[in-house]
């Protein structure tokens, strides 16, 4: 039986560790702008995911991925150290993709919100096809009925 919260608990322990010796340890010249977004255990506590984004081009990214990968042992060595647990788990990194989606919603709703502006400026001045509330009411209705209609009595003959 897994317990979640010990796994959550380590993800977050992971993380803080991980980005604090990033910071303090790792003088690798290619590694830029990282910042860790997130880390997520496995259930078994077997497998950690850290999730990382980089502030820069596609190059730049490129190089922070390649020394992050090269740094996995002495990352790994320091969590183990600072975690305390039996078994120190392995470390995969990730490029966070939320800034990528964050940008393309962005973009989308830029585009909305051209659209309802070339849809509010097309309908300026524009008037109904009918009229303004093609809807009856109830009392345009009692008015239409005719008066043998509107007799409800009994008829006597």
């Amino acid at each position: 039986m897994t317990d979640n919260a010990r796994a959550r608990k380590l993800a977050d322990r992971i993380q803080v560790v991980v980005a604090e010796t990033l910071d303090r340890r790792i003088k690798d010249p290619r590694l830029g702008f990282v910042t860790i977004t997130d880390a997520r255990v496995t259930g078994d506590l077997r497998e950690a995911t850290v999730f990382y984004t980089v502030y820069g081009d596609d190059e730049e990214r490129a190089a922070s991925a390649a020394a992050l990968e090269s740094a996995k042992g002495v990352l790994r060595s320091e969590v183990g150290r600072q975690t305390g647990v039996r078994f120190t788990p392995t470390l995969a990194f990730v490029p966070d993709a939320l800034p990528d989606n964050a940008r393309t919603i962005e973009d989308l709703l830029d585009k909305a919100r051209a659209k309802d502006a070339e849809v509010r400026e097309v309908s300026t001045g524009a008037t109904y096809a009918g009229e303004a509330d093609p809807y009856r009411k109830p009392e345009d209705e009692d008015e239409s009925e005719g008066p043998a209609e509107k007799n409800e009595g009994p008829t006597s003959a």
